[in-house]
């Protein structure tokens, strides 16, 4: 009798693990969150060794804001600036959107960075957006429009040049940073996408892209892990079981939706990273397509060690000092330095 009721017991606790295995399972496969946390996880712990590295190039003689909140009652919206000590008054300025697949990543990730830009002679904005998946497309679009509009309002206080002024990204940040650029420039697309753009397009002098995303469904052909990551980063900032076949990846895809009038890019990638090929040589050549001056810096394809995803933070290899000096010469150019 004892030994029926010891079965029964494991028998009982045996359907009890399954269901609940089974029921984790599911969750996993039908939200976006526990992939979206292990991504985040994995990219921000990549993330803190690249800032402590970066430090070690961090210049002298950089005044910095944090924490300005650029949307009323909005606690994701916030920025910092960076400008040369003693700065009075409005410099050229380069707005950077932070990588991060969406849904990682903060406006303090390349700190360091963004004192070199400013140490060139620059004021340096760098913006935070809601990530997914508590926030979902558009979101992040209509928060950094707003943050661009902030910044003419506020141009005198923050030393900001309104009328010369170049967006920056990276990865995902090179993607809003696009897409961002085709809404000042297109009054059609702005439309589509409900936003009035915060800065005017005579503003807007350039654009630094490195190792971004332009073809939102090229992510899709990606297989193994990094398909799977793809995937995971598009179901958390698109949303929804049928995030594949969303009109919202057509819309966000600059490859498609860039017209003549895109100002003049600045764009890189690394020879290590599958994005390089995949996505920005192809933006690039579309971008010349159109007739838009484009400024390339792209790698031998035999370069070894590989330059990864985000090489150019890494300002131990020569290829990063030079994507920098690069953009730098760039932003000088675009705003008549």
């Amino acid at each position: 009798m004892t030994h029926r009721r010891t079965r029964a017991r494991l028998g009982t606790a045996a359907v009890v693990i399954a269901a609940v295995t089974a029921a984790a399972i599911s969750a996993w496969k039908l939200s976006p969150w526990p992939s979206a946390l292990f991504v985040r996880y994995v990219f921000e712990k990549d993330g803190a060794r690249v800032l402590k590295a970066l430090e070690a190039h961090a210049p002298g003689g950089i005044d910095r804001t944090t924490g300005i909140r650029y949307r009323p009652h909005d606690e994701h919206a916030l920025l910092d600036v960076y400008r040369p000590s003693g700065a009075s008054a409005g410099l050229p300025t380069v707005v950077w959107t932070h990588g991060g697949a969406w849904i990682s990543g903060g406006r303090a990730n390349a700190a360091p960075y963004f004192e070199l830009l400013a140490a060139a002679g620059f004021t340096v904005v760098s913006l935070d957006y809601s990530r997914g998946p508590a926030s979902r497309y558009p979101t992040a679009v209509h928060q950094l429009n707003d943050a661009h509009a902030y910044l003419v309002a506020h141009a005198d206080e923050l030393r900001i040049d309104p009328d010369r002024i170049v967006l920056a990204g990276d990865s995902a940040g090179a993607q809003l940073s696009s897409q961002l650029a085709t809404a000042i420039t297109d009054p059609a697309y702005a439309a589509e996408l409900g936003i009035r753009p915060g800065l005017a397009a005579h503003q807007l002098r350039g654009v630094i892209l490195h190792c971004g995303i332009y073809n939102m469904k090229g992510l899709l052909t990606a297989t193994g892990i990094v398909g799977w990551g793809n995937r995971t980063a598009l179901h958390a900032y698109v949303g929804g079981p049928r995030f594949a076949s969303s009109p919202s990846l057509l819309q966000m895809s600059m490859m498609h939706r860039a017209t003549a009038a895109f100002p003049p890019t600045f764009i890189s990638g690394g020879n290590g990273d599958p994005l390089t090929d995949a996505q920005s040589k192809p933006f690039a050549d579309r971008l010349e397509s159109l007739g838009v001056d484009v400024t390339r810096l792209f790698w031998p394809a035999d370069l070894a060690p590989p330059l990864p995803h985000e090489y150019q933070f890494d300002l131990d290899r020569p290829e990063g000092l030079a994507a920098l000096r690069a953009a730098i010469d760039f932003v000088w150019h675009q705003t008549g330095g």
